[in-house]
C-alpha cells in the first residue's frame, strides 16, 4: 500500500472525542504535499491513526456552511 503524506497545517476545532480517546476534528490539511483543505475525520492520540474523513476545498466548505445554516 503507497504510504499517505500529510501534514496538518491547523487544527480549528475538536467536534466530539470517543470513549477510547478518538477525536473527530476539523483541521485544515495538506495531504502528500498538495494544497491544504478543509478535513474532518476522527484521529487517534498524536495523530498517528486515523478514521475515513470528508475533505473538502474552501468553496466546498463554505457551500456546506449555508447548507447547515438553513436547517
Amino acid at each position: 500500500m503507497t504510504e499517505i503524506k500529510y501534514e496538518i497545517i491547523e487544527t480549528i476545532a475538536v467536534l466530539s472525542e470517543s470513549a477510547k480517546g478518538w477525536k473527530k476534528e476539523l483541521n485544515l490539511i495538506s495531504w502528500n504535499g498538495r494544497e491544504p483543505k478543509y478535513d474532518i475525520r476522527d484521529w487517534a492520540e498524536n495523530h498517528e491513526k486515523m478514521g475515513k474523513g470528508i475533505t473538502l476545498s474552501k468553496d466546498e466548505l463554505n457551500q456546506l456552511r449555508e447548507i447547515l445554516l438553513t436547517l
